[in-house]
């Protein structure tokens, strides 16, 4: 009988085991978007090591331009700053690791440019 429950304590271990490692190999979730004024954003997030790791671009292909950026998870702002958009391509990023709640994480990124009030949104889930 004690051979028994091993087994299949052994057996629900196995199959469990599938289903947590693709996690840690999980890509994530990427959204790219058109902002207002022809800029374009792309905002990438996925699970690690107890955070999420997430990173928001945005790409004017115009140097020096400064954009006004907010990141909220879960309406919460972890991140509120400038950015300047930079050689070669124009272009910005925010990379941010932030708190992982339980359950799912609704990540808002927003971008609005100094001048001339181009503006970018992106959400995802993970």
């Amino acid at each position: 009988m004690l051979k028994l429950t091993v087994i299949t304590a052994l057996l629900a271990v196995i199959v469990a085991l599938p289903a947590v490692a693709p996690a840690k190999n999980n890509p994530g979730v990427t959204r790219t978007g058109v902002c207002s004024g022809g800029a374009t954003w792309k905002l990438k997030a996925k699970h690690d090591d107890g955070r999420v790791e997430t990173e928001f671009e945005v790409d004017q292909n115009r140097n020096g331009r400064r954009w006004n950026v907010v990141i909220r998870r879960n309406g919460v702002v972890v991140f509120r700053g400038a950015r300047i958009t930079r050689p070669p391509s124009g272009s910005f990023s925010v990379n941010r690791r932030i708190a992982n709640a339980a359950g799912s994480d609704r990540i808002v990124a927003t971008a609005r440019a100094a001048a001339g009030g181009a503006f970018c949104r992106g959400v995802v889930s993970v």
